[in-house]
């Protein structure tokens, strides 16, 4: 009978040491305490993220109610030199007040008058001269000077009335017209204009109610001036309203 060899008893394996420091107390609120602070972890920097953003290469319109279309097409009929954006449309038309005219028509009517009185009083003018010049020549001089006369002061007359004002549902758009052949256009977002005010200086813009619009915008503190204007206060009130519906997101309506 052959002996068995005897097994050892199992021998407990051996724990890897436990390098985490133990809590030692705790405080009122179940926090552990420790005898020495624990170990920092390094830093580890995260590590970048990327994100990809993309648009539309074609921008998405806004749909416009039929209203809006109607006035729209309307401000292009009425004023196809601006150029108004999709949707655009004018709420306001300003010109320059009539008074600004009387000056260009009364030198105007001055010299024709004064000149076609020389013309008919040539005789009774030159009775006392000793050498009287030949009436043809004068006549002629006279006839063109008239001429000229009436051109310039339908050139200035043309030119001032062109200098127009326009107040649209997104912007404030200026015509001036300085000279025959000079001429520019300054067009200004409701969203930019800081200050908008007017100002009637003297007894004369008081009695025939006419004055100037003056508007600052932000950031390069420009400002842009419209003279001549009638009504000046009716007018900054309406422009004033539409500057607060476009900044507070309303509609611009008048």
């Amino acid at each position: 009978m052959e002996d068995k060899p005897q097994q050892s008893p199992t021998q407990p394996q051996q724990q890897p040491p436990n390098n985490t420091p133990q809590p030692v107390a705790y405080d009122t609120n179940g926090n552990p305490l420790y005898a020495a602070p624990p170990p920092q972890q390094p830093y580890v920097a995260p590590s970048p993220q990327v994100v990809h953003l993309s648009r539309a290469v074609d921008p998405v319109h806004q749909e416009l109610t039929p209203e809006v279309k109607k006035r729209h097409e309307q401000s292009l009929r009425d004023h196809p030199h601006l150029n108004l954006s999709r949707g655009e449309y004018i709420i306001l038309g300003v010109r320059r007040h009539m008074i600004g005219l009387a000056v260009p028509v009364g030198m105007t009517v001055f010299l024709i008058a004064l000149t076609a009185s020389i013309l008919i009083n040539f005789s009774l003018i030159t009775a006392t001269m000793a050498v009287v010049p030949p009436f043809g020549p004068v006549l002629l001089a006279g006839i063109m000077f008239i001429l000229l006369v009436t051109i310039g002061g339908y050139i200035a007359i043309w030119v001032y009335m062109n200098n127009k004002f326009f107040l649209t549902n997104e912007s404030v758009i200026q015509e001036l017209q300085t000279s025959l052949f000079v001429r520019k256009e300054q067009t200004v977002s409701l969203a930019s204009i800081e200050d908008a005010s007017y100002d009637q200086h003297g007894i004369i813009q008081t009695i025939f109610n006419y004055g100037s619009i003056r508007l600052s915008t932000e950031g390069d503190e420009t400002t842009y001036r419209f003279s001549y204007v009638a009504n000046p206060k009716k007018q900054i009130a309406i422009l004033n309203n539409a500057v607060e519906a476009f900044k507070n997101g309303r509609p611009v309506v008048g």
